[in-house]
């Protein structure tokens, strides 16, 4: 094989690791750990809007709006199931603690005041971590820019 040949294989094989590298450090969160829930990642967007429509979407909406009146009990005492949208609270929270409430319920005292009490149900027993974080993914992926902003600093400024 000539030498410039591979010269020209080295250089190829040096910016495809740097791309590679490049690809890494953006995803990556401040903190050096990978974002769980990325909005961009299009396959894992994809396994969220499955999962989310076949487990969540009955409460929350299929566009993520909500059951009506959401911020006031029901006559059982408890609340309704909040929008995801842009339009609820979802975002005014961590990553951490969206995938706790998901994965464990809404245990007043813990992810809710003592007193609260809804019909969030724990997905412990029903979904992967993988799948968790693809429907938090999916959620996000409805989110404007700015909100995603606002909730990743958020994430990445509460631990």
């Amino acid at each position: 094989m000539k030498s410039s040949t591979k010269r020209k294989i080295g250089i190829v094989a040096a910016m495809a690791t740097l791309l590679l590298l490049v690809g890494m450090i953006i995803s990556m969160k401040m903190d050096g750990r990978p974002s769980r829930a990325d909005p961009d990642n299009l396959s894992q967007v994809s396994v969220g809007k499955r999962i989310y429509n076949i487990h969540c979407a009955a409460c929350h909406g299929v566009r993520l709006e909500g059951q009506p009146d959401w911020r006031k009990k029901l006559p059982n005492g408890r609340m309704p199931a909040p929008p995801h949208d842009a339009t609820g609270h979802t975002w005014h929270h961590t990553d951490s603690l969206l995938f706790g409430i998901t994965k464990y319920g809404l245990l007043p005292g813990k992810y809710a005041p003592p007193d609260y009490r809804s019909d969030m149900p724990a997905f412990i027993d029903t979904l992967s971590d993988e799948e968790i974080w693809a429907v938090l993914a999916y959620i996000k992926s409805f989110w404007p820019e700015e909100i995603q902003k606002a909730q990743r600093d958020l994430t990445l400024h509460k631990h």
